[in-house]
């Protein structure tokens, strides 16, 4: 059976990105962001968490993103996830996961005028809506379903190996 690698993540860029060249010769580029999560706690207030990622891209989408993503800046990432496994000179295992993009949708960049009002930057609105690896884009019913798809598989597999959902 196939296993399903596929993530969707939205967040902020929290540091600038650095294009670097693989040993290959193809472009590299490590986004981190920020994703934030609210919730209600059991006691009826409010809280907030805060994740962060790094979001690895390739080829073209590297160099797109190099020049486009400031930090700041708000994308949403569709890709997958990929665990690195090392032994540092001691012996010790490491690990680490990565989300590997195949697709990045680039939200506006806004800043505050000094009435407190919104407006996008005006050097970012030439700036594409998103990138990807080259494949053709997917409409957003294609994705939508892709997702359904998997969750359905996902409940069929949790209902016939009997595992609690929580």
């Amino acid at each position: 059976m196939n296993s399903l690698n596929q993530i969707i993540v939205e967040g902020n860029i929290v540091r600038e990105p650095e294009l670097k060249s693989l040993p290959s010769g193809a472009a590299s580029c490590t986004l981190p962001i920020a994703v934030n999560r609210k919730y209600k706690t059991g006691d009826g207030s409010y809280a907030e968490e805060v994740s962060y990622f790094d979001v690895d891209t390739f080829g073209g989408l590297a160099e797109v993103c190099v020049k486009w993503c400031p930090k700041g800046r708000g994308i949403r990432v569709v890709g997958r996830l990929k665990q690195n496994r090392w032994k540092d000179d001691a012996g010790k295992s490491h690990s680490r996961v990565k989300i590997i993009a195949e697709h990045i949708e680039f939200k506006p960049v806004l800043k505050k005028n000094p009435d407190g009002s919104l407006s996008s930057q005006k050097d970012m609105e030439n700036s594409p809506k998103s990138a990807d690896l080259g494949t053709p884009p997917l409409s957003k019913k294609k994705k939508l379903a892709m997702l359904a798809e998997a969750a359905a598989a996902a409940q069929h597999e949790q209902e016939a190996n009997d595992i609690p959902v929580f």
